[in-house]
């Protein structure tokens, strides 16, 4: 028995290794966003930055060590063989919880998973050893948990995501209102100041407060003690000089280097802070065995030693940040997970995330209440001033280039790090495991909000995806102490048969969301999807958006065959399928209709006759989807009910017409594919014949319903089929006309060129 408690370290160990792996994936996000999403430096200089600030950082973080030890609970209370199985249940949950949400490319708090693992496994293992006393009741629950420690920890972290909203949301509105969105005019005149004052606080609050969570602290607290003022003096003095020299001879902003710092900065913040979450309880879980041996190898003895403050082995922390490092280089969630942040905090279009609900839209109803009440309350000279600093450049852009371009600007990127920086070293000068997650998506979201990012077409969608993320971040805490929970007792039940199939199964997982999330990552453009058109003539929206109408064309064809096809086999997985392809080309049309708006500011004003061109192609396009969308959701929805199949007469009428649909779209797509659009008279003149027979089969049905005892579903589903197959045709021979009527060979096509500028 004595053996399974270095199997359950090696476990651990092990465990801790791969809790490093899915903790930076998810938690890279807290110090690459800022610099990725202002696009400032390239991605190769903002890595190294963010390794250097990982590693130094790692370096730095013992004094937090002592929280997974005694921070949740009260060591003396359990014996040796109780505190291995509590470490042993939180590396399990832990690491299956995060990879969930990095494999979903949600931000999640690693903070909130550990505090909450070890909360519930310890709350799990002090229930049962009261259930065996005799003398102790559940009352007693508080002599086995750090009672006062836990309640300080969580409610810092909970505050944690107002005060970074709120300083992060201020601390951006004074900025935008110095700089305004032009601000490279006045970065000129007061940039040095602003570089002076942003990289000061960076390096006070970051290598000076932060130092006080450190071993290091004792050698310069005569240094630094009661020197404070003198230290901020002089950081300013000689950051602003170092500004103004570096403009001088680079002739380059230096916005640059706070971000670079700041990204620095904040990645060793985080190091410092959060290395806890990933190899405090492994390095727990190492002191306890060796006191376990220096013991005599007693399972029952107590866990007092904890309690004392052992510092961390600087190999194993040498190991951990060169973990943390290949990592943050290697993993592929990461830049997931990134997506999430970026896209909610950009200040321009974006192919939105999340689909609103209904308490984001109470919310910005209520906000767009209040903004115009307060509108009416300040004179109008105060808000005209006001809002002429967040006037914003206006670049005629298309939705992709726009989604290409920066995030977000240089003064919104330093602010968010300095701000992230400064209130995560403040927490780790107090000893306190502050989320880091928390406060840089907050102190974003902040400033998203300052910043006016969230406007009136977009805000729904935003505050929809911040309430999602929160909602992850109360799910991880609910899920962890639960989890954690539950697996502590079944480890507690039998040890030796129950920690392997958690380990098997735990692997099983974690390579099955590894496997889910490369399918989902390298899934590349299917190559019938749509383009979006930018032609500026008729002739050239022509040609551009030919391709498009032979992949809808196809597309078509194949989901209306299939459909037919699986109604009269009654396939529901055919049907399903098919259904789920409408939707999909619904939502990219959707998408073309979403850029008319960029296309239309595109056209010079000798070229307008082209949106009107295109605008009409695009509606045709949507009657088409609409109809495909209305004959595979009847279809689908007949079978799936359990109703009679329909007659041998009428699957035969069916596929009449599909071979003759087949054909004319066969036709189509070649036409338009070759770009041929001389042949589209030809088959203009095929429209009299399709429309004959479906009226012929419509007259067919007519008859049968009244000379036939038959289904009345069956009646109805027949008539759908083929009455909104006769509008399906409709609005493909619209298209066509459309296209007849337009086409002029004998004019060159134009295109629109995009500046530079613009891009």
């Amino acid at each position: 028995m004595d053996n399974i408690y270095l199997l359950i370290l090696i476990a651990i160990t092990v465990l801790a290794v791969a809790d490093i792996i899915v903790g930076v994936s998810n938690d890279a996000i807290n110090f690459l966003n800022s610099a990725i999403g202002s696009k400032a430096l390239s991605l190769r200089t903002i890595m190294i930055v963010a390794s250097l600030g990982i590693f130094i950082g790692a370096v730095f973080s013992s004094g937090m060590m002592e929280v997974a030890r005694k921070g949740i609970f009260v060591p003396a209370q359990f014996e040796f063989g109780e505190i291995m199985l509590i470490f042993m249940a939180v590396m399990i949950t832990d690491i299956l919880l995060l990879d969930f949400f990095n494999t979903l490319g949600l931000p999640t708090s690693t903070t909130v998973s550990i505090v909450f693992n070890l909360l519930g496994a310890a709350v799990v293992m002090s229930l049962i050893k009261i259930s065996h006393s005799e003398s102790e009741t559940i009352a007693d629950l508080g002599n086995y948990i750090n009672t006062a420690k836990a309640i300080e920890i969580i409610t810092g972290i909970l505050l944690s995501v107002v005060i970074a909203f709120s300083v992060g949301a201020f601390v951006q509105w004074v900025s935008r209102l110095i700089f305004t969105f032009n601000y490279e005019k006045r970065i000129k005149n007061f940039g040095v100041l602003f570089g002076g004052v942003a990289l000061t606080a960076i390096t006070y609050f970051i290598f000076l407060k932060g130092l006080k969570g450190t071993p290091y602290y004792k050698e310069l607290k005569s240094i630094l003690d009661g020197n404070e003022i003198y230290i901020i003096i002089g950081s300013f003095v000689f950051w602003t000089l170092f500004s103004f020299i570096f403009e001088k001879l680079t002739k380059k902003t230096v916005l640059l280097v706070v971000i670079a710092i700041g990204t620095f900065g904040l990645a060793l913040a985080f190091s410092g802070n959060d290395l806890v979450n990933f190899i405090g309880v492994p390095m727990a879980a190492y002191h306890s065995y060796e006191a376990w041996i220096a013991g005599g190898m007693d399972s029952t003895m107590s866990m007092a030693v904890l309690e004392k403050k052992v510092p961390a082995e600087p190999v194993l922390l040498f190991i951990a940040g060169t973990i943390m490092v290949l990592t943050l280089w290697f993993s592929k969630k990461a830049k997931t997970v990134a997506e999430t942040e970026i896209s909610l905090s950009r200040q321009g279009e974006t192919h939105e995330k999340f689909e609103p609900n209904r308490i984001s839209r109470a919310i910005v109803k209520v906000t767009s209440q209040l903004s115009s009440y307060f509108s009416a309350v300040v004179p109008s000279s105060i808000s005209e001033s006001l809002s002429k600093s967040f006037e914003k450049p206006n670049f005629t852009m298309t939705k992709n280039q726009s989604i290409e371009a920066p995030a977000f600007d240089m003064i919104r990127a330093s602010v968010n790090l300095m701000v992230a920086g400064v209130l995560i070293a403040i927490a780790t000068s107090m000893k306190l495991p502050l989320s880091t997650t928390y406060v840089t998506f907050m102190v974003a979201m902040g400033t998203s909000l300052a910043d006016r990012a969230w406007g009136r077409e977009s805000a729904v969608y935003r505050v929809a995806g911040v309430l999602n993320v929160i909602g992850g971040w109360f799910g991880t805490a609910i899920g962890a102490f639960i989890a954690a929970g539950i697996v502590v007792f079944l480890i507690n039940f039998n040890a030796i048969v129950i920690i392997p199939i958690l380990l098997l199964l735990t692997v099983i997982l974690l390579y099955r969301n590894y496997k889910f999330h490369k399918t989902k990552s390298t899934k590349t453009i299917d190559e019938d999807s749509l383009s979006e058109a930018e032609g500026s003539s008729v002739q050239g929206v022509i040609h551009e958006s030919a391709k498009n109408i032979s992949k809808v064309v196809k597309r078509t064809n194949k989901i209306y065959s299939n459909t037919i096809d699986g109604l009269a086999k009654q396939e529901l997985s055919l049907l399903k399928k098919s259904k789920n392809q409408v939707v999909k080309l619904s939502d990219e049309i959707d998408d073309l209709r979403d850029n008319i708006t960029y296309f239309i500011k595109n056209l010079d004003a000798s070229s307008l006759q082209a949106s009107g061109f295109y605008i009409n192609i695009l509606g045709y396009l949507q009657d088409m989807s609409q109809s495909l969308e209305y004959i595979s959701k009847i279809s689908y929805r007949h079978i799936n009910n359990n109703h009679k199949q329909l007659k041998s007469g009428q699957i035969k009428e069916l596929k009449e017409i599909v071979d003759k649909l087949e054909v004319l779209f066969s036709d189509i797509e070649k036409a338009f594919k070759s770009e041929s659009f001389e042949e589209i008279g030809v088959i203009l003149n095929e429209k009299k014949m399709v429309y004959n027979l479906l009226n012929e089969k419509i007259e067919k049905q007519i008859e049968r319903t009244r000379s036939e005892e038959s289904s009345p579903k069956n009646t109805t589903l027949h008539f759908g089929l083929l009455l909104e197959t006769k509008d399906l045709v409709d609005a493909t021979m619209n298209l066509l006309e459309e296209y007849h009527n337009s086409f002029d060979s004998s004019i060159e096509p134009a295109t629109i060129s995009v500046s530079k500028e613009n891009k």
